[in-house]
């Protein structure tokens, strides 16, 4: 295995590690008669993933915060995350890569401004596709009530606008740290991988 696919998996570990971390430890429940949702910082680095990896990047967030649901209460939301998380990566990978070609920016404020303007559309597509995606997710599969899973929904976009806002303001700070850091030592995924 060449050094830079030992690389991208290792970063992808790290990002999954990172996620899950995010959600498992520095989350606040609340709860919601007999359901409950979240505050938590793990979507922050389903989009630092992204900026990083693309959509290994992505995809590597969205299983560390499935991760996350199936060892703690909220297993029965893993689908729906696994699926939301992804789509969040994809987005920013696209914003990102596709439409402002984060790998040819070398300037920090580039960089910077790539980054919030990614997690901002990702983490705001999220903010309508969660509660939507909930409600379906809740009435269908698991049979409550369309009254309650509405309530339930709108209750949950509150919590993910809040979410997006936590995350996306993290994103913004992390980010230029970390492309500064990994761009010192030639380590960014779009660099030249020099072995020894």
């Amino acid at each position: 295995m060449s050094h830079k696919k030992t690389l991208q998996i290792v970063q992808g570990a790290l990002i999954a590690a990172l996620a899950y971390v995010g959600f498992q430890f520095l989350r606040i429940d609340i709860p919601v008669g007999t359901e409950r949702t979240a505050i938590h910082l793990g979507n922050t680095f389903v989009v630092i993933g992204a900026l990083l990896l693309g959509g290994w990047g992505g995809f590597a967030g969205a299983m560390g915060l499935t991760l996350a649901d199936l060892t703690s209460g909220y297993v029965t939301s893993a689908p729906k995350t696994f699926l939301l998380k992804m789509i969040i990566g994809l987005i920013a990978t696209y914003v990102s890569r596709r439409v402002f070609h984060i790998e040819k920016e070398p300037g920090i404020k580039a960089q910077t401004k790539i980054a919030l303007i990614a997690a901002i559309a990702s983490l705001g597509c999220n903010v309508i596709l969660d509660p939507l995606v909930g409600y379906f997710y809740k009435t269908y599969i698991f049979g409550i009530p369309q009254d309650l899973s509405a309530t339930l929904a709108k209750i949950g976009s509150v919590t993910t606008l809040v979410n997006t806002i936590a995350s996306s303001i993290f994103v913004f700070v992390i980010w230029p740290a970390l492309y500064s850091a990994l761009g010192k030592t030639g380590k960014l995924p779009w660099q030249e991988v020099k072995t020894e």
